[in-house]
């Protein structure tokens, strides 16, 4: 079995799948992604670069397009080369949303081409134009629906794709849904779980301990797309309530989805000059390597996730198995995983009152909510578990 993984920022989503399968006897794994991408230990992997970046003159609509164009036309240089060379995949496993398999079939036409179908923009009721804070201008819409001429063409061109949840799915055409399987890749459940001897030593060189009043709050980069802005507001009311306990804030300064603000340099700052937070309780801890994030989960209290309708982040369901007791947005990706009352607690996005007396009142009825957090880790260990995830993986090769 030959396998070609592609993802521009190798391995992505798919690394420990690729990992799994790299050691599998008679598999042979290749990975391909961008030269700035960082690659992996133990899957060989082959770099490609753009020529040129997209136009600046290009109408704005069509950058994206352009953009997709120029990594497929890369891609494909590559895949000739490697055809030159003898290698012809059984099967490509690809994020398509960068445009790299474009051309993926024109050179393996034999090739099983298998999508991941992350996202499909603009579809009623999804991330565009949810916040009023941020409303949609006709100009952003139209773009939108622009960019979809890229996801169209990638659904057309797979045989087969894949989302991580129901929702995620049906947020494509109709038309196309029947070839999209349903199966998330899975988090390492074996080693996320709670621990009653977890420390966190912050920077100032206080100690949080599993069992005191923590809150914690994790996102790639703090942006109001997962919600940071309704978060930091509904903190300033919590920390009125409540006089001891610490909030623990785990990401990163940039944008991964939505833009920046104007007036400051990242949402951290402008949204800390807007609310009125005690330094000494509240830590910025930025991008934490994964034993350092497993031990912030575990000294949790009450793990608030919130999004927009939007794909559904890893460390919600990371912090699930670990027995996090998740406040999370009552919002369709968390939904489906969060059942209030029995594995998490859910309020509205907007509700910031709601929000910070259901953090408070987690924190003072830590026992109530044990029962809670027992069940958040026995439904990830039993619906997305990394074994279950590749499992399901494994059986679109055929």
């Amino acid at each position: 079995m030959r396998i070609l993984f592609i993802h521009q920022n190798f391995p992505g989503q798919f690394r420990r799948i690729a990992q799994r399968w790299a050691q599998q006897p008679g598999w042979e794994v290749l990975g391909l992604g961008r030269k700035t991408a960082p690659g992996m230990d133990g899957v060989r992997w082959v770099p490609y670069d753009l020529h040129r970046a997209p136009g600046k003159g290009q109408h704005p609509y069509l950058r994206q397009m352009e953009g997709a164009v120029l990594h497929g036309q890369a891609v494909a240089r590559v895949l000739l080369k490697l055809k030159a060379q003898g290698f012809v995949p059984d099967v490509i496993l690809a994020h398509p949303g960068w445009g790299e398999t474009l051309y993926a079939k024109d050179i393996f036409p034999d090739a099983k081409l298998v999508h991941f179908c992350e996202w499909y923009y603009g579809t009623p009721d999804g991330d565009a134009g949810f916040d009023p804070e941020f409303p949609l201008s006709f100009d952003a819409k139209a773009r939108m629906s622009t960019w979809n001429a890229l996801h169209a063409l990638n659904l057309t061109h797979c045989d087969a794709g894949i989302s991580p949840t129901q929702w995620q799915r049906s947020r494509h055409p109709a038309i196309f849904q029947p070839k999209i399987h349903l199966a998330h890749e899975g988090v390492d459940t074996q080693a996320l779980g709670p621990d009653p001897q977890a420390t966190v030593t912050l920077p100032n060189g206080h100690t949080l301990k599993a069992g005191d009043p923590v809150v914690t709050y994790v996102a790639r980069n703090l942006e109001p797309y997962r919600g940071f802005h309704h978060f930091m507001r509904a903190l300033q009311r919590v920390q009125q309530s409540h006089r001891h306990c610490h909030t623990v804030i785990v990401g990163g300064d940039e944008v991964s989805y939505g833009g920046r603000p104007k007036d400051f340099a990242n949402w951290r700052l402008k949204m800390l000059d807007e609310v009125q937070l005690d330094p000494a309780r509240t830590h910025f801890l930025g991008k934490l390597p994964y034993d350092a994030y497993r031990k912030v989960l575990q000294v949790s209290a009450a793990h608030v996730y919130l999004t927009y309708p939007f794909v559904l982040s890893w460390s919600c369901l990371e912090a699930l198995a670990s027995g996090c007791l998740v406040i999370g947005s009552r919002t369709a990706p968390v939904e489906e995983v969060i059942e209030h009352g029995r594995n998490g607690l859910l309020v509205d996005f907007f509700d910031l009152a709601a929000m910070a007396r259901t953090i408070v009142d987690a924190l003072e009825t830590p026992q109530a909510m044990a029962p809670l957090r027992a069940q958040a880790q026995r439904d990830m260990q039993a619906r997305y578990s990394f074994d279950a995830g590749e499992k399901a993986y494994r059986a679109l090769l055929g």
